[in-house]
């Protein structure tokens, strides 16, 4: 009698000793490398696209597995490095499309004005940001030669491209790709020690290194490279689990301490933008947010009021019978702190602008204020108006905004010192605080309704989570339509107020971590350490492999 082995599809099929998986990947990765033409771009572009889904609201992280090591094999079948940079623009292109595809909404507030603007604005972002990922795969075809060595350069390279992201023409680091593990508060730790740069660095390395395994039947080391392979594997989930578990060990058992003698209310009137944009409407929308602080119950438990982005539509400074309305909000011996525009006037004419926080007391006095330092390109300014006269910027008016300096560190009654950021001055990591003057907490106050029900505002929250962690700071957030929250210094969630809901949070201010993160003291200098480690370590595998 003779015992057959029970086939699971892990077989021998070869001399070699090679796993079914392992010959059907290397078999799939032949045919990837083998595309070319519009398949090749098809491809890639979907790929790209599969890659977003990844990011907030949906998490889907296993398909940057599926993903990342399709970008491999795609680039393993480039002749050149241009044929290389030509995939991974097309991989960056849908990548970017499909992550950044709600700026549309906000050019549809006003479709005859704006509406035609989509496809430049919408897919000339996607190009151009898509440049960064070509960048990457360029660098992959040029430096990595074979084996997991690819897959490190690959990953360093793409990495800095986030952060050349950041600061190219004024800069939009939206949807790095580490914000993928936002959903687990273990995870997101790793940006306290390294920034959301090492999450990135980590992200991509882990996703791509499966593309290893396809490389069984390149040569005739077919067994070396199933060893390879493995290993790399291995190390790269070995790796997230130390990340995983080094960030449970550092959160804290329960919740975090708060300050005491501080309450605060945050209001979230979910205005829509048509309606908050016409002039006729100011006082309706001020005295909507009036009536969600004063009448819903709490209001006598509350120290401090927080408004969002421009919820009062007046220059607050320059009319004091608003700004008296305004001050029946502020809860007795406390503030009100609401975004609105401040503005220079001489003779009688506005000349001058600013997207700001006014922080008001009962008596409607103004006891401080700040001015937004990173505006928006066609939101706030139009960029090269001399040579674009035709186009004007979407919010109101035809005066762009001025720039604040920044970032900056308040001082309010009553309050810890705050670092005030307004809108997407939330976005960019290492560049949130004061670092002579560091605050206490953060306040990030948006309109997020220009997104409309998209995966926009989901994006937006998981960014200021992130800048949380990063510093050891909380933050406290007021959007107009949501998300509105308090987020703790470790970037937990402790109060929520979902997307278009209507009302107030009312929470306790959480304190700051102990001591300075490691990436609030060395800041980007650990992304160059992070990004030579790499390059020593790509150098080290081609020699040894």
């Amino acid at each position: 009698m003779t015992t057959e082995p029970i086939d699971r599809g892990l077989a021998p099929r070869s001399a070699g000793g090679a796993p079914r998986i392992v010959l059907a990947l290397s078999d799939l990765a032949a045919r990837v490398r083998a595309l070319s033409g519009w398949r090749r771009r098809g491809l890639a572009l979907l790929l790209g696209a599969l890659a977003a889904l990844a990011l907030p609201p949906i998490h889907a992280v296993p398909l940057l597995v599926i993903a990342f090591t399709g970008l491999v094999w795609l680039v393993d079948g480039t002749r050149s490095t241009g044929e290389a940079f030509r995939v991974g623009w097309w991989f960056g292109l849908g990548h970017f499309a499909a992550g950044i595809y709600w700026i549309a909404n906000a050019l549809l507030t006003d479709p005859v004005r704006f509406g035609w603007m989509i496809p430049p604005v919408v897919g000339g972002l996607a190009a151009v940001l898509a440049l960064f990922p070509g960048l990457a795969a360029a660098g992959m075809r040029r430096l990595g030669g074979d084996g997991p060595a690819r897959v490190v350069v690959l990953a360093g390279m793409w990495v800095f491209g986030e952060w050349l992201r950041g600061w190219v023409l004024s800069g939009f680091p939206w949807n790095l790709i580490g914000y993928a593990w936002a959903f687990s508060d273990p995870m997101n730790q790793l940006a306290a020690l390294t920034g959301s740069w090492g999450l990135s660095l980590l992200t991509v390395l882990a996703a791509a290194m499966p593309a290893v395994l396809g490389d069984w039947r390149l040569d005739g080391r077919g067994r070396a490279r199933l060893w390879i392979g493995a290993g790399s594997i291995a190390l790269a989930a070995l790796l997230l689990a130390a990340t995983w578990i080094g960030g449970a060990w550092r959160l804290p058992d329960g919740p975090s301490a708060t300050v005491p003698d501080v309450r605060l209310r945050i209001v979230q009137a979910a205005i829509d933008p048509a309606l908050k944009n016409k002039a006729d409407l100011r006082e309706a929308n001020l005295g909507r947010h009036l009536r969600l602080t004063i009448d819903t119950p709490g209001f006598t438990d509350a120290t401090h009021v927080i408004w969002p982005e421009t919820a009062a539509q007046f220059l607050l400074e320059h009319d004091p019978e608003v700004r008296r309305a305004v001050a029946t909000a502020a809860p007795p011996g406390g503030l009100i702190l609401t975004g609105a525009p401040r503005g220079e006037i001489e003779n009688g004419r506005l000349v001058q602008l600013w997207n700001s926080l006014v922080a008001v007391n009962p008596a409607a006095a103004i006891v401080g204020s700040f001015d937004k330092f990173h505006l928006v390109p066609l939101g706030e300014y139009v960029p090269l108006r001399e040579l674009l006269p035709f186009i004007n910027k979407v919010t109101p008016g035809s005066m762009d905004f001025s720039a604040g300096p920044g970032p900056v560190t308040l001082r309010l009654p009553g309050l810890p010192p705050v670092g005030p950021l307004i809108c997407y001055e939330v976005i960019f990591p290492g560049a949130v605080v004061n670092a002579e003057d560091r605050p206490s907490w953060l306040l990030n106050l948006t309109n997020d309704a220009w997104f409309g029900t998209s995966s926009g505002p989901y994006q937006h929250f998981v960014s200021a989570r992130l800048r949380a962690v990063e510093e050891g700071l909380p933050l406290v957030r007021a959007a107009n339509t949501g998300i509105s929250g308090v987020v703790d210094a470790y970037g937990r969630v402790t109060a929520r107020m979902g997307l278009g809901d209507v009302g107030v949070i009312d929470a306790d201010l959480p304190v700051p971590a102990a001591g300075l993160t490691p990436y609030a003291r060395y800041g980007d200098l650990l992304l160059a350490a992070m990004l030579a480690t790499t390059v020593f370590l790509a150098i080290a595998l081609r020699r040894l492999l």
